[in-house]
């Protein structure tokens, strides 16, 4: 059982510069514009309003860093969330998009504290060729992954095995690198937390 003890803002970065200081593990979270980043951390987090949820696709366009202290069992933890622009807006200028994709990959290949990243895909319309591609990238840079199947809700009961076979087969990772996710649910909370700090390890406890 996960219990959340506080969350809170850190800071906004453009460029490495501005990366927090200190030795916190960070997770990273990337996918597509609108895919619902800002409302899983939300919900991760338990702070309906910790990140601004936006109708809006393209509306995060900076690194932002959260903190959050949380407790499994008898250890404290504490663990950096950084939320990544979402890829694939297409209503963004080419010199946006190209100034988003150098700040994107910049923090991916050059962020030593970055352990994992949360590679968040649609459970109902399944990977895209912008995750797909993602993935690949991450990969080539020995990044470790995770893959939450978001809006599982959307899928039915009988559907959402198969459902999570498919996707697995369709990024190539195992079923236990694929977790399904709801928000509006709050399905899901513990089994990512979970992998996360089995993922870390001792790196993050207090």
């Amino acid at each position: 059982m996960i219990k959340i003890l506080d969350a809170r803002f850190v800071v906004t970065a453009v460029e490495p510069k501005g990366y927090p200081q200190g030795h916190t593990a960070e997770v990273a979270f990337v996918g597509r514009s609108n895919v619902g980043k800002s409302s899983m951390i939300n919900t991760l987090t338990g702070r309906k309003k910790l990140v601004r949820v936006s109708n809006t696709p393209g509306r995060t366009r900076t690194l932002n860093f959260f903190d959050v202290d949380l407790e499994r069992g008898n250890f404290r933890h504490q663990v950096r969330l950084c939320d990544l622009p979402g890829y694939g807006f297409a209503r963004a200028s080419k010199a946006d998009k190209a100034q988003w994709e150098q700040m994107i990959t910049t923090y991916l290949e050059k962020r030593h504290r970055l352990e994992v990243v949360i590679s968040i895909i649609d459970a109902e319309v399944g990977p895209t060729p912008d995750d797909l591609a993602t993935l690949d990238y991450l990969q080539s840079h020995k990044r470790k992954v995770l893959v939450v199947a978001t809006k599982i809700d959307r899928i039915t009961k009988a559907k959402t095995l198969p459902r999570l076979q498919e996707l697995s087969r369709q990024v190539d990772l195992p079923m236990e690198a694929i977790l399904p996710f709801s928000s509006t649910e709050r399905r899901g909370v513990d089994e990512v937390w979970g992998a996360l700090l089995d993922t870390f390890g001792k790196a993050t406890r207090l």
